[in-house]
């Protein structure tokens, strides 16, 4: 089995609502996303020859996805009142509205699904909120 790794960062802010601790404040992150694609073969012919794929084009198409969502405030669908949204929104503040509770592990599989809805062969994703503490998603 080949694996590639590539990574890319973005800083954005979010919170988690009804969290008992500091994580329920509006707070930034610089996060890191870890992709991992893997193949059992390598292409053949052409310009990827004795590649899975260019890694130009593996951290473009990562790129794209983390590049969405930096310098933003991330929240979970519904987790700040009308009012809240409005100000905001009227402060022209870039807030991006996810299913999810931005977490490290829900961003994980975010990620795993983003890229491998682009054909990628995903093994791991792995996103880190901080230099030290991180979370994985994978299906095998």
């Amino acid at each position: 089995m080949y694996t590639l790794k590539t990574s890319a960062s973005f800083d954005s802010a979010h919170f988690l609502k009804g969290y008992a601790g500091k994580c329920s404040n509006i707070h930034g992150h610089r996060w890191t996303v870890l992709i991992e694609v893997a193949s059992d073969n390598l292409d053949t012919e052409g310009q990827c020859r004795g590649m899975i794929v260019d890694f130009s084009t593996l951290k473009s198409d990562l790129g794209s996805l983390v590049d969405n969502l930096d310098h933003s405030l991330i929240i979970e669908e519904g987790s700040l009142k009308t009012k809240t949204m409005e100000a905001l929104t009227e402060e022209e503040f870039r807030i991006i509205q996810v299913d999810f509770r931005p977490t490290a592990e829900n961003f994980a599989k975010y990620f795993y699904t983003k890229m491998t809805e682009k054909g990628y062969c995903v093994a791991r994703s792995t996103v880190y909120e901080t230099p030290n503490n991180c979370a994985s998603y994978c299906e095998q």
